[in-house]
């Protein structure tokens, strides 16, 4: 596994650990053992993973990660640390940096950032980059329907377009907070945004991300 994906993975693992079962998350109406769930369908049911993407697997989705949900809370952070068995894509290391890293770094800051007391992180120069390259190459994904023009911006003037059209909002931020905004999590991203007032609203309104 990569550096990056690794240390985000047991970070995810460490935070699900602490918060116990039944803490809440970003993600809408999961608790961490439906996170931690997710984690462990996505890298090891592809016949189920595809319902994340594609809307007629969805249910099969659902139901293959009720029953991975049943199980004890500790197999499944167990399973998430080791990583997906060997015959898995995720288990190559360059599927496993190019899928993985954004994924355990934004869940895990679903896990952070539903607590009352979070505090921002401060990532490495490196890290942020590698974040900050990621957003690049998905952000007309992530911002496929945003319902303004969306533009995102780092601190030192980088920008990628998620969305073109008019008004157009600017998010300025941190790769990580840009990460998290173009992910869906608008309100507890750290952003500044610019733009008309009313084409502001409706951009932190949106579904942004991947999931159908």
């Amino acid at each position: 596994m990569s550096t990056h994906a690794k240390r985000e993975r047991l970070l995810l693992a460490d935070l699900l650990e602490a918060a116990g079962p039944d803490a809440p998350t970003l993600c809408d109406g999961w608790k961490t053992r439906d996170l931690a769930a997710h984690m462990v369908v996505r890298e090891r049911r592809a016949d189920a993973a595809g319902g994340i993407m594609l809307g007629p697997l969805k249910a099969r989705l659902e139901r293959v990660q009720a029953e991975f949900a049943a199980k004890p809370y500790e197999e499944l952070i167990q399973l998430i640390r080791t990583g997906p068995p060997r015959m898995s894509l995720y288990a190559l290391k360059q599927v496993d940096e190019a899928a993985n890293t954004v994924e355990f770094y934004v869940h895990a800051e679903d896990v952070r950032r539903a607590q009352p007391d979070w505090t921002p992180r401060e990532l490495d120069a490196v890290f942020a980059n590698a974040l900050w390259s990621r957003i690049e190459k998905m952000a007309r994904v992530l911002g496929r329907k945003s319902p303004v023009g969306m533009v995102l911006r780092r601190p030192d003037g980088q920008t990628a377009v998620a969305h073109r059209g008019t008004p157009v909002v600017t998010v300025t931020g941190e790769p990580g907070e840009l990460v998290l905004f173009a992910f869906g999590r608008q309100d507890a991203a750290r952003v500044e945004l610019e733009g008309d007032k009313d084409a502001i609203s409706r951009l932190q309104d949106a579904r942004l991300g991947i999931a159908m």
